[in-house]
């Protein structure tokens, strides 16, 4: 039997869709510490937030960020809430 060969386009949108459907990470908070943080002239923050083990990408939107009371830095643990996308 023949693997299903995917474009790119394809993969994403399929894994995308996958993600939406699941409440768990439509609406989910994560815990962890922040690195390489930066700061993006538009006011949109790229962050990892990881821990002993694991690593995620993470962004938050200008709207968001100008909302922070605490401006975040790197090593600082946080929780963040929001969802997983692709």
């Amino acid at each position: 039997m023949g693997r299903l060969a995917l474009s790119v386009s394809q993969l994403n949108e399929y894994v995308r869709r996958l993600f939406q459907q699941d409440p768990l990470l439509r609406e989910i908070e994560l815990r962890g510490e922040i690195s390489n943080l930066k700061w993006h002239q538009s006011g949109t923050l790229f962050f990892t937030l990881k821990d002993e083990q694991a690593a995620v990408s993470c962004v938050m939107y200008a709207s968001d960020a100008a909302m922070l009371q605490v401006e975040p830095f790197d090593g600082m643990r946080a929780l963040a809430g929001g969802s997983v996308g692709l």
